[in-house]
């Protein structure tokens, strides 16, 4: 019964998104800080995050919101995807990775082979490593 009414108010209305994620995650990263700081702007800088996390969400003119996501996911892909890279990195112990030092594409090499001479699938640019 309740969950039907959820349903019927949310009809037509925007939802949630990756900035709406964002956006609550660094509310409750400022709520935490508050716990510790009792520093008032930061209070009001908190509420007003959360106003605005809950207007998109809330909001009926969902073209204004896609494009609000889309601009912060074109800020946001680049350091996301250095994370994903780095975790991918840390994870996997039979390979090392090098920059391409001619185009910067990374390259992936077998670990424990030695001395071994790379070749850029991007510009085919040769170099040697120690794998």
């Amino acid at each position: 019964m309740i969950r039907n009414a959820i349903q019927r108010f949310m009809y037509g209305r925007y939802g949630n998104d990756q900035l709406n994620l964002f956006l609550i995650v660094l509310y409750f990263v400022l709520y935490m800080v508050l716990l510790f700081l009792d520093w008032a702007p930061l209070y009001w800088i908190s509420l007003a995050i959360f106003a605005c996390f809950v207007f998109r969400l809330l909001s009926r003119n969902i073209p204004r919101r896609r494009e609000e996501n889309s601009r912060f996911l074109r800020l946001a892909n680049p350091v996301l995807r250095w994370f994903r890279f780095q975790r991918t990195v840390h994870r996997d112990k039979e390979h090392r990775y090098f920059k391409c030092p001619n185009c910067g594409q990374q390259l992936r090499v077998p670990r424990g082979k030695g001395r071994i001479t790379v070749t850029c699938r991007g510009c085919g640019a040769t170099f040697q490593e120690k794998s």
